[in-house]
């Protein structure tokens, strides 16, 4: 209340009792103890002499408002950390091929969709070295599309191609190639074979070929197996200039096909002389005694050698073939004519020999006897043949010998 409305009595004691409280500290105050002896001293006078009272900050976060007063709560700020490092733009491309040489097919795809340059990199020729399409439905585009990356190895057996139209502006640098057992046209293979010119390993087993194609597998003079089984739509001359020129073949199989006598004399007179491995079956009266002579005196260094179903051959072809001195493998399965009782002077005439394929010319009852006449020769063990075929033909379905080329797989494979 204001000092003239409060009663002379109470206002005199209080005066008393403030005046006994100054003079107990008018020694410690100095100026401003004399300031308050006055007994009508202002308040204002009073409240800009006492000492500020410093408000307590709340400890607690998250708890500013909990009274009624409201407090406003500031945060310093957290200063940005400076950005150190690379990013991927400023990798160089050695670098960006060293990863992407880590990705499987399917992803390498996807990144080639990121921006311009991951797909300049993702198509790059160091990466698409080797594909194994197999199991791919849609074939024709897929197949354009890795033959311009420049593939050297490429497997796509048994694959269904409806369309091709693959125009190249220089040659393919394809070294081997399966495409055995596969749908394609013949004017779509005419296309990839002409632009080849460095193949090594090529296996065109069960395809419908013309001599066009067969010409430019002649360009292809370093060629060191081929598989043609049961190819068919080419001539006797065509395969006689291609087996000329192409003087490297180490393996040839070239059984089954739909030849000639014209075509067995065109092989048995051409073929390198270097070969080692030479599939003939599925000739039957095409292939008679003297193309075997002929063959022998030209081909010293056969190792395997396979004329099964070959009925005009009888045991008077054995001394011819016991000139062989390099044989190992020797197939006559289901040469009729042979007679049972002479097989069992093979081992005496072919040293060399420890492989024998008899199969239909000896019957089970009669198989542990001959076995017993032959003990160091393997009988009836190799069902199959596996001159120059890329896949071998006793692979387990499924197990990793299953999926490779050549005995090698390839690094990008389609996976369903």
């Amino acid at each position: 209340m204001p000092l003239q409305d409060l009663p002379f009595k109470n206002l005199q004691g209080s005066m008393l009792s403030l005046s006994t409280k100054r003079g107990n500290k008018r020694r410690s105050r100095g100026l401003r103890s004399e300031v308050l002896e006055a007994e009508c001293t202002p308040i204002d006078l009073i409240q800009q002499c006492s000492p500020h009272t410093k408000h307590q900050r709340l400890i607690s976060k998250d708890k500013e408002n909990d009274d009624t007063q409201f407090v406003l709560g500031r945060r310093s700020r957290r200063k940005r950390e400076a950005i150190t490092g690379l990013s991927w733009d400023h990798l160089p491309d050695e670098l960006i091929l060293r990863i992407l040489c880590y990705l499987p097919l399917q992803g390498l795809l996807r990144v080639s969709v990121v921006c311009k340059r991951w797909n300049r990199l993702a198509f790059d020729e160091s990466l698409w070295h080797s594909v194994d399409l197999e199991g791919l439905t849609h074939m024709g585009p897929a197949l354009q599309q890795v033959l311009k990356t420049g593939v050297r190895r490429l497997r796509c057996p048994r694959a269904f191609v409806e369309e091709l139209h693959f125009i190249s502006s220089g040659l393919v640098p394809l070294v081997e190639m399966d495409l055995s057992s596969s749908i394609i046209p013949t004017s779509a293979l005419e296309s990839i074979i002409c632009s080849c010119r460095q193949l090594e390993y090529l296996s065109l087993e069960g395809l419908q070929l013309s001599d066009s194609i067969i010409h430019s597998l002649a360009k292809n003079v370093n060629l060191l197996h081929l598989n043609l089984s049961g190819c068919s739509g080419f001539s006797a001359t065509a395969l006689a200039d291609m087996l000329a020129l192409c003087c490297r073949i180490e393996q040839l199989n070239i059984s089954w096909c739909s030849f000639t006598s014209n075509h067995v004399k065109s092989v048995v007179n051409n073929v390198s002389s270097s070969v080692s491995h030479l599939n003939l079956s599925g000739y039957r009266e095409n292939l008679t005694l003297d193309d075997v002579k002929v063959l022998v005196s030209r081909c010293q260094q056969i190792h395997t050698l396979d004329l099964s179903d070959s009925t005009l051959l009888m045991a008077d072809s054995f001394p011819v073939l016991a000139q062989l001195k390099c044989l190992v493998h020797l197939s006559l399965s289901r040469c009729y004519h042979i007679n049972l009782a002479a097989l069992s002077d093979l081992g005496e005439n072919i040293p060399t020999l420890n492989l024998l394929d008899v199969f239909g010319l000896v019957t089970d009852g009669h198989l542990p006897s001959l076995k017993k006449e032959m003990p160091r020769i393997s009988i009836n063990s190799r069902p199959f043949t596996a001159v120059a075929r890329p896949t071998p033909s006793s692979r387990l379905i499924g197990s990793l010998s299953d999926c490779t080329m050549w005995n090698r797989k390839c690094r990008l494979r389609f996976k369903l």
